[in-house]
């Protein structure tokens, strides 16, 4: 059974823009806002797991 949700952790790249990294999986992405950051997670989290298996929630820090 999939869990119910997932969280990410953000943070400022050096370089600029922001990466996100779940918490508990082998998730990581980037981007150079935080909206296309947002759309970037979701993506990640669509390749990773199976449909059946994916969590409903996904969780990003309020920024």
């Amino acid at each position: 059974m999939a869990d119910s949700e997932i969280i990410f952790a953000i943070e400022e790249s050096p370089e600029g823009g922001f990466a996100a990294r779940a918490l508990g999986y082998s998730i990581h992405t980037q981007a150079d806002t935080l909206d296309e950051l947002r759309a970037m997670v979701q993506d990640a989290v669509r390749c990773h797991f199976e449909e059946n298996a994916r969590p409903r929630v996904i969780r990003l820090p309020a920024q």
